[in-house]
């Protein structure tokens, strides 16, 4: 939902600092990599129970993540690098849940599970319309320039990643923020598979 509007705001600074790191010869899928290896060190941090200090590596994954479509659009981007970014992304996404359930078991198994749950549906739903959208080839930019086609919902990246800042914040809160983000995250999905069928319930397109 608030995506749109971040990147109206974040992307004219991104764009900036992709130039120059474009120049100076980083590439994109190393900053993919880079932003990954940051996420999976915040999710480490947060399995052992330093949750303030997982903030740092978390937002700092992010802001890489920001900056490796930047630079590939200061350079060349490829289809490989968007599949690369999409894949860390869920990898991410997926690693603080399954940390803040190691970090208390007992207490956050149930609600982790739940939530581990609703990103998978809400992940499925997402890529099976970008699928659908690139084969009817639909264009969209409201999000950025991506590789591949980005629906709007309820819950988008920029909600995930408060949400997660919320969660180190106040990690005794993990169990009711996880039941509540994760139930609107089905919300999300059961909305865009009904936008699905309103766009796409007729005859597939002749090749």
């Amino acid at each position: 939902m608030l995506d749109a509007a971040a990147r109206r705001l974040i992307d004219p600074p991104l764009d900036a600092l992709g130039r120059a790191l474009a120049r100076r010869g980083v590439g994109a899928d190393a900053v993919t990599l880079a932003g990954l290896a940051l996420g999976l060190l915040s999710a480490g941090f947060i399995a052992l129970g330093w949750f303030t200090l997982a903030l740092l590596p978390l937002l700092l994954g992010r802001l890489a993540d920001g900056l490796d479509g930047a630079i590939a659009r200061a350079t060349r981007r490829t289809d490989f690098g968007g599949y690369l970014d999409i894949a860390c992304d869920f990898l991410f996404y997926g690693a603080v849940p399954m940390a803040f359930v190691w970090a208390d078991p007992e207490t956050n198994a149930a609600a982790g599970a739940f939530l581990l749950t609703s990103f998978y549906f809400n992940g499925a739903s997402f890529l099976g319309f970008a699928v659908l959208a690139e084969k009817r080839r639909m264009r969209t930019d409201a999000r950025g320039v991506k590789s591949l086609y980005f629906t709007g919902g309820l819950l988008e990246g920029t909600e995930t990643i408060l949400f997660f800042v919320a969660l180190c914040l106040a990690p005794g809160w993990f169990a009711p923020l996880a039941w509540a983000f994760g139930a609107l995250c089905f919300v999300t999905a059961a909305s865009r598979l009904l936008l699905a069928r309103k766009l796409f319930a007729d005859q597939a397109p002749k090749e």
